[in-house]
């Protein structure tokens, strides 16, 4: 059974994600492909924080203020993905507990 996304809405559209496109997909690829694409981002914001801080203690950058919001920039989207799968996992198992 193939599960289709709403037209006009576009799951993950309003993150940059680009799943909004109109192309069939699967739930489960779309969802595999959502939560790929999102723990890659927030990655990549971990990583730009570590070089900033880095950057930061060498002395090649002195803007505390800018290495500051790199950092809660991370924090917060490390925050965002795991507010993600925790309503994911609380939605699968509401699916697991209802009676057939």
């Amino acid at each position: 059974m193939e599960i289709k996304t709403i037209g006009g809405i576009g799951a993950g559209q309003g993150l940059g994600l680009g799943l909004g496109k109109n192309q069939p997909v699967s739930a489960i690829d779309g969802a595999g492909k959502f939560f790929s694409e999102l723990v890659s981002k927030v990655n990549d914001m971990s990583v730009q924080s570590d070089q900033a801080i880095q950057k930061l203690a060498t002395g090649e950058n002195r803007n505390l203020h800018e290495t500051m919001i790199a950092v809660e920039k991370a924090s917060i989207s490390f925050l965002f993905m795991s507010q993600v799968r925790n309503k994911a996992l609380e939605a699968y198992q509401e699916v697991m507990r209802m009676q057939v």
